[in-house]
């Protein structure tokens, strides 16, 4: 950050803070600083880490398979499989079973699963997503030539892609 953004970030603090009551801007006491602490190591999961902000609680009671803000280990891979396998084989065991209750809470728990799996096959072994290629764009509007074009560059613009949708690669 250059010396002009770092002080006008700074002014922007200061004046945020003379805003708010004095309190606020105290010393943690020990057993705050105890909580915080706590809060992240709770965040390290079997299948990462996660990603609830301070202070909140776990709306999904801990099932975190389900949970939007899970943010997976990679190298969890492997226990990520192992688990999708399991929820398949619990729906089979709770259909033939009749417990319909089971197998609908267990499907839901299975879509998440499979969902994080995808998600974790589309990102690089470095964490990273994957760039996608969309191909050159070919243009449909006659009008646009290039630079020249009437209207100037924008003007009347229509794109499309010569990469459709099943034949990007993941």
């Amino acid at each position: 950050m250059g010396g002009g953004a770092r002080a006008t970030y700074r002014g922007f603090l200061d004046r945020r803070r003379a805003d708010r009551p004095q309190d606020e801007y105290r010393e943690p006491t020990e057993q705050e600083w105890q909580d915080f602490q706590q809060h992240f190591e709770l965040r390290k999961v079997s299948l990462g880490t996660c990603g609830r902000p301070y202070g909140t609680p776990c709306k999904h009671e801990h099932a975190c398979i389900r949970c939007p803000v899970l943010q997976l280990d990679p190298q969890q891979r492997p226990r990520l499989n192992e688990i999708t396998r399991n929820l398949r084989e619990r729906i089979t065991e709770a259909r033939a079973n009749g417990w319909l209750g089971e197998v609908e809470g267990l499907q839901v728990s299975l879509n998440a699963a499979v969902a994080k799996l995808t998600r974790l096959n589309r990102t690089s072994t470095d964490g990273r997503p994957q760039l996608v290629d969309l191909g050159m764009p070919l243009f449909t509007d006659p009008s646009v030539r290039g630079v020249g074009a009437p209207g100037g560059i924008g003007q009347g613009l229509r794109i499309r892609s010569r990469v459709r949708q099943g034949d990007r690669q993941p």
